[in-house]
Protein backbone atom coordinates (compact mmCIF):
# COMPACT_ATOMS: atom_id res chain seq x y z
CA UNK A 1 0.00 0.00 0.00
CA UNK A 2 1.29 3.41 -0.65
CA UNK A 3 1.88 5.82 1.54
CA UNK A 4 2.26 8.45 -0.79
CA UNK A 5 -1.27 9.74 -1.37
CA UNK A 6 -4.38 7.73 -2.63
CA UNK A 7 -4.18 5.46 -5.38
CA UNK A 8 -6.93 4.85 -7.60
CA UNK A 9 -8.30 3.04 -11.33
CA UNK A 10 -10.03 5.74 -12.43
CA UNK A 11 -12.72 6.17 -15.64
CA UNK A 12 -12.46 8.84 -17.90
CA UNK A 13 -14.98 7.39 -20.42
CA UNK A 14 -16.13 4.44 -21.18
CA UNK A 15 -14.03 1.44 -22.11
CA UNK A 16 -10.75 -0.50 -20.99
CA UNK A 17 -8.50 1.39 -22.23
CA UNK A 18 -10.21 4.74 -20.83
CA UNK A 19 -9.38 3.08 -17.18
CA UNK A 20 -6.08 3.92 -15.47
CA UNK A 21 -4.35 4.81 -12.71
CA UNK A 22 -4.42 7.70 -10.58
CA UNK A 23 -2.78 9.65 -7.42
CA UNK A 24 -4.42 11.85 -5.52
CA UNK A 25 -5.60 12.96 -1.76
CA UNK A 26 -6.57 10.42 0.70
CA UNK A 27 -10.35 11.42 1.32
CA UNK A 28 -11.27 12.67 5.05
CA UNK A 29 -14.57 10.79 6.54
CA UNK A 30 -17.15 13.01 7.73
CA UNK A 31 -18.70 12.72 10.90
CA UNK A 32 -20.66 9.40 10.57
CA UNK A 33 -18.05 8.26 7.95
CA UNK A 34 -15.28 5.66 8.13
CA UNK A 35 -11.97 5.93 6.57
CA UNK A 36 -11.34 2.82 5.13
CA UNK A 37 -7.66 1.38 3.62
CA UNK A 38 -8.69 -1.53 1.13
CA UNK A 39 -7.47 -4.95 1.41
CA UNK A 40 -8.87 -6.79 -1.32
CA UNK A 41 -11.48 -5.63 -4.58
CA UNK A 42 -13.88 -8.27 -6.27
CA UNK A 43 -15.12 -7.83 -9.96
CA UNK A 44 -18.34 -8.43 -10.80
CA UNK A 45 -19.77 -8.76 -14.31
CA UNK A 46 -21.67 -5.40 -13.28
CA UNK A 47 -18.34 -3.30 -12.76
CA UNK A 48 -17.53 -4.88 -16.63
CA UNK A 49 -20.80 -3.69 -18.33
CA UNK A 50 -20.13 0.19 -16.22
CA UNK A 51 -17.00 0.26 -17.69
CA UNK A 52 -17.96 -0.43 -21.13
CA UNK A 53 -20.79 2.07 -20.76
CA UNK A 54 -23.55 -1.01 -21.24
CA UNK A 55 -25.45 -0.48 -18.26
CA UNK A 56 -24.98 3.47 -17.12
CA UNK A 57 -24.84 5.90 -19.70
CA UNK A 58 -24.59 9.46 -17.62
CA UNK A 59 -21.30 8.66 -15.56
CA UNK A 60 -19.63 12.06 -14.59
CA UNK A 61 -16.42 11.42 -15.39
CA UNK A 62 -13.50 10.89 -13.23
CA UNK A 63 -15.35 7.86 -11.97
CA UNK A 64 -13.98 5.15 -9.51
CA UNK A 65 -15.28 2.03 -10.56
CA UNK A 66 -16.33 -1.44 -8.53
CA UNK A 67 -18.56 -1.82 -5.62
CA UNK A 68 -16.87 -4.53 -3.70
CA UNK A 69 -13.88 -4.50 -1.18
CA UNK A 70 -12.76 -5.48 2.34
CA UNK A 71 -10.37 -3.02 4.50
CA UNK A 72 -9.50 -2.25 7.72
CA UNK A 73 -10.87 1.23 9.34
CA UNK A 74 -7.86 4.08 10.12
CA UNK A 75 -10.17 6.78 10.76
CA UNK A 76 -13.45 7.40 11.90
CA UNK A 77 -15.86 10.46 12.15
CA UNK A 78 -16.52 12.59 15.24
CA UNK A 79 -20.40 11.09 15.37
CA UNK A 80 -19.27 7.03 14.28
CA UNK A 81 -20.82 4.88 17.32
CA UNK A 82 -21.18 1.25 15.14
CA UNK A 83 -17.35 0.94 14.55
CA UNK A 84 -13.70 1.67 15.67
CA UNK A 85 -10.22 2.15 14.01
CA UNK A 86 -8.57 -1.15 13.27
CA UNK A 87 -11.82 -3.30 12.84
CA UNK A 88 -12.32 -5.22 9.53
CA UNK A 89 -14.91 -3.81 7.36
CA UNK A 90 -17.34 -4.48 4.24
CA UNK A 91 -19.44 -1.73 2.55
CA UNK A 92 -22.90 -2.24 1.47
CA UNK A 93 -23.26 -2.12 -1.72
CA UNK A 94 -26.83 -0.66 -1.61
CA UNK A 95 -26.00 1.75 0.61
CA UNK A 96 -29.55 3.30 2.07
CA UNK A 97 -30.51 -0.14 2.38
CA UNK A 98 -30.16 -1.14 5.89
CA UNK A 99 -33.14 -3.64 6.24
CA UNK A 100 -36.63 -4.34 5.13
CA UNK A 101 -38.29 -3.00 2.25
CA UNK A 102 -36.05 -1.53 -0.58
CA UNK A 103 -35.78 2.77 -0.39
CA UNK A 104 -38.20 3.77 -3.10
CA UNK A 105 -35.80 4.61 -5.88
CA UNK A 106 -33.32 1.52 -5.62
CA UNK A 107 -29.36 2.37 -6.45
CA UNK A 108 -29.39 6.08 -5.57
CA UNK A 109 -26.64 5.61 -3.47
CA UNK A 110 -25.15 2.30 -5.06
CA UNK A 111 -20.90 1.99 -4.92
CA UNK A 112 -19.28 1.71 -7.88
CA UNK A 113 -22.40 3.17 -10.06
CA UNK A 114 -23.89 6.40 -8.02
CA UNK A 115 -21.37 6.45 -5.65
CA UNK A 116 -17.50 6.08 -6.21
CA UNK A 117 -16.07 2.77 -6.15
CA UNK A 118 -13.76 0.95 -4.71
CA UNK A 119 -10.84 0.66 -6.91
CA UNK A 120 -8.86 2.62 -4.96
CA UNK A 121 -6.10 2.34 -1.92
CA UNK A 122 -8.68 4.39 0.56
CA UNK A 123 -12.41 4.53 0.36
CA UNK A 124 -15.03 5.93 2.32
CA UNK A 125 -17.78 4.45 3.54
CA UNK A 126 -20.64 5.65 5.85
CA UNK A 127 -21.12 4.03 9.51
CA UNK A 128 -24.75 2.56 8.20
CA UNK A 129 -23.46 0.87 5.20
CA UNK A 130 -20.76 -0.99 6.47
CA UNK A 131 -21.00 -4.63 7.83
CA UNK A 132 -18.01 -6.29 10.03
CA UNK A 133 -15.92 -8.87 7.59
CA UNK A 134 -16.19 -12.93 9.08
CA UNK A 135 -13.11 -13.45 10.97
CA UNK A 136 -12.84 -16.96 9.24
CA UNK A 137 -12.27 -15.29 5.88
CA UNK A 138 -9.02 -13.99 4.44
CA UNK A 139 -8.95 -10.49 3.06
CA UNK A 140 -9.18 -12.31 -0.86
CA UNK A 141 -11.82 -14.31 0.92
CA UNK A 142 -13.95 -11.64 2.63
CA UNK A 143 -13.96 -9.30 -0.68
CA UNK A 144 -16.35 -11.56 -2.69
CA UNK A 145 -19.16 -10.93 -0.58
CA UNK A 146 -20.85 -7.74 -0.66
CA UNK A 147 -22.58 -8.34 -4.02
CA UNK A 148 -22.09 -12.10 -5.54
CA UNK A 149 -22.53 -14.16 -1.78
CA UNK A 150 -25.18 -11.38 -0.97
CA UNK A 151 -27.46 -11.91 -3.86
CA UNK A 152 -27.24 -15.55 -3.56
CA UNK A 153 -28.15 -15.39 0.06
CA UNK A 154 -31.08 -12.82 -0.71
CA UNK A 155 -32.80 -14.85 -2.97
CA UNK A 156 -32.43 -17.85 -1.48
CA UNK A 157 -33.04 -17.12 2.62
CA UNK A 158 -35.10 -13.64 2.59
CA UNK A 159 -37.05 -12.90 -0.66
CA UNK A 160 -38.30 -16.87 -0.18
CA UNK A 161 -37.01 -19.94 2.34
CA UNK A 162 -35.31 -23.17 1.64
CA UNK A 163 -37.45 -26.49 1.90
CA UNK A 164 -34.65 -29.12 2.62
CA UNK A 165 -35.13 -31.68 -0.29
CA UNK A 166 -36.41 -29.08 -2.34
CA UNK A 167 -34.74 -28.63 -6.19
CA UNK A 168 -32.85 -25.29 -7.21
CA UNK A 169 -31.46 -25.10 -10.65
CA UNK A 170 -27.98 -22.84 -10.78
CA UNK A 171 -26.82 -21.48 -14.31
CA UNK A 172 -23.22 -20.97 -14.64
CA UNK A 173 -20.26 -21.27 -12.03
CA UNK A 174 -19.77 -17.56 -11.47
CA UNK A 175 -19.72 -16.25 -8.40
CA UNK A 176 -22.92 -16.00 -7.63
CA UNK A 177 -23.74 -19.25 -8.84
CA UNK A 178 -20.84 -20.89 -6.65
CA UNK A 179 -22.39 -19.14 -3.16
CA UNK A 180 -25.83 -20.31 -4.21
CA UNK A 181 -24.42 -23.96 -4.92
CA UNK A 182 -22.72 -24.05 -1.55
CA UNK A 183 -25.35 -22.08 0.48
CA UNK A 184 -27.69 -25.04 -0.82
CA UNK A 185 -25.93 -27.45 0.12
CA UNK A 186 -25.88 -26.12 3.67
CA UNK A 187 -29.83 -26.11 3.20
CA UNK A 188 -30.06 -29.13 2.16
CA UNK A 189 -30.99 -28.48 -1.14
CA UNK A 190 -30.55 -30.39 -4.37
CA UNK A 191 -28.73 -28.44 -6.70
CA UNK A 192 -29.01 -28.60 -10.56
CA UNK A 193 -25.97 -27.01 -11.99
CA UNK A 194 -25.59 -25.99 -15.62
CA UNK A 195 -22.53 -25.40 -17.80
CA UNK A 196 -21.15 -25.23 -21.22
CA UNK A 197 -17.76 -26.87 -19.31
CA UNK A 198 -17.50 -30.40 -18.31
CA UNK A 199 -14.36 -29.32 -16.38
CA UNK A 200 -16.28 -26.42 -14.84
CA UNK A 201 -19.57 -29.14 -14.58
CA UNK A 202 -17.11 -31.70 -12.49
CA UNK A 203 -16.07 -29.24 -9.95
CA UNK A 204 -19.10 -28.11 -9.45
CA UNK A 205 -19.60 -31.62 -8.41
CA UNK A 206 -17.05 -30.92 -5.48
CA UNK A 207 -19.05 -28.24 -4.37
CA UNK A 208 -21.93 -30.34 -3.58
CA UNK A 209 -24.28 -30.12 -7.40
CA UNK A 210 -26.45 -32.99 -7.34
CA UNK A 211 -27.06 -33.48 -11.04
CA UNK A 212 -25.22 -31.33 -13.36
CA UNK A 213 -26.58 -30.45 -17.58
CA UNK A 214 -24.15 -29.46 -20.45
CA UNK A 215 -26.44 -27.24 -22.26
CA UNK A 216 -23.84 -26.89 -24.95
CA UNK A 217 -24.04 -31.10 -25.71
CA UNK A 218 -27.82 -30.45 -24.32
CA UNK A 219 -29.44 -27.50 -25.58
CA UNK A 220 -32.88 -28.17 -24.20
CA UNK A 221 -31.67 -28.14 -21.10
CA UNK A 222 -35.04 -27.42 -19.55
CA UNK A 223 -36.24 -30.96 -20.43
CA UNK A 224 -33.56 -32.64 -18.98
CA UNK A 225 -34.03 -30.69 -15.90
CA UNK A 226 -37.70 -32.12 -16.12
CA UNK A 227 -35.99 -35.52 -16.20
CA UNK A 228 -34.07 -35.16 -13.85
CA UNK A 229 -36.95 -34.33 -11.48
CA UNK A 230 -38.83 -37.28 -12.62
CA UNK A 231 -40.87 -35.01 -14.56
CA UNK A 232 -41.86 -32.55 -11.77
CA UNK A 233 -39.93 -29.65 -12.61
CA UNK A 234 -37.50 -27.62 -10.47
CA UNK A 235 -38.94 -25.70 -7.70
CA UNK A 236 -36.38 -22.22 -7.80
CA UNK A 237 -34.20 -21.50 -10.98
CA UNK A 238 -31.86 -18.39 -10.50
CA UNK A 239 -31.89 -17.06 -14.47
CA UNK A 240 -28.72 -15.80 -14.72
CA UNK A 241 -28.71 -14.87 -18.21
CA UNK A 242 -32.01 -13.49 -19.46
CA UNK A 243 -33.25 -13.09 -23.22
CA UNK A 244 -34.85 -16.37 -24.10
CA UNK A 245 -33.12 -18.71 -22.15
CA UNK A 246 -36.36 -17.27 -19.13
CA UNK A 247 -38.51 -18.99 -21.85
CA UNK A 248 -36.49 -22.36 -21.03
CA UNK A 249 -36.38 -21.52 -17.05
CA UNK A 250 -39.89 -21.12 -17.25
CA UNK A 251 -40.96 -24.62 -19.11
CA UNK A 252 -38.30 -26.08 -16.44
CA UNK A 253 -40.30 -24.80 -13.61
CA UNK A 254 -42.69 -26.44 -11.47
CA UNK A 255 -45.70 -26.10 -10.29
CA UNK A 256 -46.01 -23.13 -7.74
CA UNK A 257 -42.42 -22.51 -8.82
CA UNK A 258 -40.27 -19.67 -8.46
CA UNK A 259 -37.73 -17.78 -10.87
CA UNK A 260 -35.12 -15.62 -9.55
CA UNK A 261 -34.11 -13.01 -12.08
CA UNK A 262 -30.69 -12.27 -11.12
CA UNK A 263 -28.34 -11.51 -14.00
CA UNK A 264 -28.31 -10.39 -17.47
CA UNK A 265 -24.89 -11.96 -19.26
CA UNK A 266 -27.55 -12.83 -22.37
CA UNK A 267 -29.12 -9.73 -22.96
CA UNK A 268 -31.23 -7.11 -20.76
CA UNK A 269 -34.58 -7.89 -21.64
CA UNK A 270 -37.10 -11.26 -20.97
CA UNK A 271 -39.79 -12.41 -22.82
CA UNK A 272 -42.08 -16.19 -22.08
CA UNK A 273 -45.72 -17.35 -22.54
CA UNK A 274 -48.07 -15.83 -19.72
CA UNK A 275 -50.15 -19.00 -19.76
CA UNK A 276 -47.75 -21.53 -18.07
CA UNK A 277 -47.00 -18.70 -15.93
CA UNK A 278 -50.58 -18.33 -14.30
CA UNK A 279 -51.30 -22.08 -14.67
CA UNK A 280 -48.56 -23.17 -13.00
CA UNK A 281 -48.44 -19.93 -10.40
CA UNK A 282 -45.15 -18.86 -11.30
CA UNK A 283 -43.84 -16.36 -9.34
CA UNK A 284 -40.80 -14.13 -11.17
CA UNK A 285 -38.47 -11.88 -8.68
CA UNK A 286 -36.19 -9.57 -9.21
CA UNK A 287 -32.76 -9.48 -7.38
CA UNK A 288 -30.90 -6.99 -6.62
CA UNK A 289 -28.30 -7.66 -3.67
CA UNK A 290 -30.22 -7.33 -0.49
CA UNK A 291 -30.10 -5.04 2.54
CA UNK A 292 -27.45 -4.75 5.48
CA UNK A 293 -29.37 -7.01 8.07
CA UNK A 294 -29.36 -9.75 5.68
CA UNK A 295 -25.63 -9.08 4.88
CA UNK A 296 -24.94 -9.36 8.76
CA UNK A 297 -27.20 -12.27 9.03
CA UNK A 298 -25.50 -13.89 5.99
CA UNK A 299 -21.58 -13.42 7.50
CA UNK A 300 -22.39 -15.20 10.50
CA UNK A 301 -24.23 -18.04 8.58
CA UNK A 302 -20.76 -18.23 6.48
CA UNK A 303 -18.98 -18.35 10.29
CA UNK A 304 -20.96 -21.05 11.40
CA UNK A 305 -21.36 -23.21 8.59
CA UNK A 306 -17.65 -22.74 7.37
CA UNK A 307 -18.20 -21.96 3.96
CA UNK A 308 -15.18 -20.13 1.65
CA UNK A 309 -15.21 -18.07 -0.97
CA UNK A 310 -14.17 -19.92 -4.71
CA UNK A 311 -11.50 -17.98 -5.77
CA UNK A 312 -10.43 -18.40 -9.70
CA UNK A 313 -7.46 -15.94 -9.53
CA UNK A 314 -5.96 -13.50 -7.70
CA UNK A 315 -4.69 -9.85 -9.74
CA UNK A 316 -2.23 -7.07 -8.03
CA UNK A 317 -3.22 -3.37 -8.31
CA UNK A 318 -1.17 -2.89 -11.17
CA UNK A 319 -3.03 -5.36 -13.32
CA UNK A 320 -6.34 -4.57 -13.41
CA UNK A 321 -6.55 -4.48 -16.81
CA UNK A 322 -6.32 -8.44 -17.14
CA UNK A 323 -8.32 -8.62 -13.71
CA UNK A 324 -11.17 -7.24 -16.32
CA UNK A 325 -9.97 -9.44 -19.23
CA UNK A 326 -10.63 -12.64 -17.26
CA UNK A 327 -13.71 -11.62 -16.07
CA UNK A 328 -14.64 -11.45 -19.47
CA UNK A 329 -13.47 -14.81 -20.09
CA UNK A 330 -15.63 -16.65 -17.50
CA UNK A 331 -13.57 -17.57 -14.08
CA UNK A 332 -15.29 -20.46 -11.72
CA UNK A 333 -15.76 -18.32 -9.20
CA UNK A 334 -14.58 -14.54 -8.25
CA UNK A 335 -11.73 -12.21 -9.72
CA UNK A 336 -9.99 -10.86 -6.72
CA UNK A 337 -7.67 -7.95 -6.92
CA UNK A 338 -5.74 -6.74 -4.20
CA UNK A 339 -4.60 -3.62 -2.71
CA UNK A 340 -1.78 -3.88 -0.26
Amino acid sequence: MSTDGNRSWQMTGFGLSKLNPVRGEIPEPGPHELLVRTKAVSLNYKDKLIVDGMLISDLTFPFVPTSDAVGEIVAIGSAVSRFQVGQRVLGQVIADWPDGDAPPVLHRHTLGSSLPGTLSEHVVFGEDAAVLAPPSLSDIEAATLPIAALTAWFAMTEATRPVPGQTILIQGTGGVSLFALQFAAAFGLRAIVTSSSDEKLKRAKEFGAWQVINYRTQPAWDEAARKLTDGLGVNHILEMVGGDNARRSLNALAADGRLSIIGLLGATEISFPVVPLMRNRIVVQGISIGHRRSFERMNQAIEALRIKPVVDKVYGFDDVPQAFGHLEKGPFGKIVITAT
